[in-house]
């Protein structure tokens, strides 16, 4: 049963799926990307094995990951994921990776992030979710916002990157302000 027009799984651009095999190689290769390395975390960039990914790719109670495919092809692009996921609280927080720079300026992220936000609202029935990201990452920022997510404050100097320090900023959404946002 549905209670509207739209898939869960499927939006403007891209289409959710789960890993499928040869996925966990394509992430592996993301992983070779220092630019995507150091928008994506925080940590220090590593390359990882694939063998990384198969296993994080679990789902698990307190996590959902979905894999970020074109509408036109099966091709991978990237991952959405909630995690952290406080069932009593209601609230997750969420990541979101978009791999090959090619694929990055196109609307993949903010499409990914209304099917998530369309996700965690109605059907895991949360009421809020948060992410944290580095001052840096100027375009993820701006999809963050688009999609309606608000500044709640910033780790002052937390990222340190080739000698300069950066913020990194936490943002959240409710499931009230989204709910209003869809009905304009």
């Amino acid at each position: 049963m549905t209670t509207s027009n739209e898939s869960l799984f499927r939006g403007e651009f891209l289409r959710f799926t789960a890993a499928y095999p040869g996925d966990a190689e394509q992430m592996a290769r993301f992983s070779e990307d220092f630019d995507y390395l150091r928008r994506l975390d925080s940590d220090f960039a590593v390359p990882q094995q694939p063998s990384a990914f198969a296993a994080s790719n679990t789902r698990g109670t307190n996590n959902v990951e979905f894999m970020l495919r074109p509408l036109e092809d099966d091709r991978l692009i990237g991952f959405v994921a909630l995690f952290k996921i406080e069932w009593n609280n209601r609230a997750a927080h969420m990541a979101m990776g978009i791999g090959h720079p090619n694929d990055r300026g196109k609307g993949y992220g903010v499409d990914a992030l209304k099917m998530l936000l369309r996700y965690a609202f109605h059907e895991l029935n949360l009421n809020r979710v948060g992410l944290d990201v580095i001052s840096y990452n100027e375009p993820a920022i701006r999809a963050y916002t688009k999609a309606g997510f608000t500044e709640e404050g910033r780790m002052r100097s937390s990222v340190l990157r080739e000698g300069k320090s950066y913020d990194r900023i936490m943002m959240s959404i409710l499931a009230a302000e989204w709910e209003a946002m869809q009905n304009n």
